[in-house]
């Protein structure tokens, strides 16, 4: 690998980790740090939206609110780099608290592939496609 893959590959993995901090934490002004403005989004496959970046980041306020508590555990990258412009496939796991109506935690678990098409900026690496495909659900 050239000096600049490896760059390349670091940076990368610091964006998927702004990615899942901001969702965890409920940073969404974060994610402008993530995406393109013109990004397109797909939830669909774990009951959740697909649209354009603006769209999908007011809808994630509203969706996630009923979790009080969400962390996204993050596995293998499979990245291919072609220049300015990335493939990303991350493993993720992703447990969620949410309270049911006597209070108590009650916990959802989701795993899946996020796959992510990227694009070199002017300000770093951004995703200019996010497709969520969950694998498993409990």
């Amino acid at each position: 690998m050239t000096a600049q893959e490896i760059s390349d590959r670091i940076e990368i993995a610091d964006l998927l980790t702004v990615y899942t901090r901001a969702i965890d934490t409920a940073e969404w002004d974060a994610l402008d740090n993530v995406f393109t403005p013109d990004a397109l989004i797909d939830y669909t496959s774990a009951g959740g939206i697909a649209g354009s970046y603006p769209e999908v980041k007011a809808w994630l306020a509203v969706a996630l609110k009923e979790f009080v508590r969400r962390q996204h555990i993050l596995g293998q990258l499979a990245v291919r780099l072609d220049g300015d412009t990335a493939h990303v496939t991350a493993y993720f796991t992703n447990p969620m608290i949410s309270l049911n109506e006597n209070e108590a935690g009650e916990f959802f678990y989701c795993g899946g592939y996020y796959h992510h098409d990227l694009v070199r900026t002017g300000q770093g690496w951004r995703s200019r496609q996010l497709i969520e495909e969950t694998v498993w659900t409990r």
